[in-house]
């Protein structure tokens, strides 16, 4: 089972997309609601893939997507800013659009997991 980590502070979002991996039948880790709960999980937990809020409430998570980056997970960015708002160090990044809906978190799930780098 595909695990996936969750993070954003917006507690009805995070919920929403954990029911949602759910039904894709992943296993959700967190959901990490700030950028250190979020390192955490993503320096601990074997992972398969990620979807991040970009804005949290203690900060941007491209500290948590640096660290992602680093143990080869991929990931998803969720905003509703446009993909234009991304950092110049992610602008070729997976952005998963707010307001989104099952279908697009699906398809963000699918282009994750084939992404994966397996040993």
């Amino acid at each position: 089972m595909p695990r996936i980590l969750v993070v954003d502070d917006e507690p009805l979002i995070s919920m929403m997309v954990e029911d949602w991996l759910t039904e894709l039948g992943c296993e959700v880790v967190g959901p990490a609601r700030s950028v250190a709960d979020g390192i955490e999980f993503a320096t601990a937990a074997a992972l398969d893939g990620a979807i991040l809020d970009i804005c949290l409430g203690d900060g941007d998570s491209y500290p948590l997507a640096r660290a992602l980056l680093s143990r080869g997970i991929p990931f998803a960015f969720a905003t509703g800013q446009g993909d234009g708002s991304l950092d110049a160090d992610f602008e070729n990044q997976l952005v998963l659009m707010k307001p989104f809906d099952f279908a697009s978190v699906q398809d963000v799930v699918g282009k994750l997991l084939a992404s994966r780098v397996t040993p």
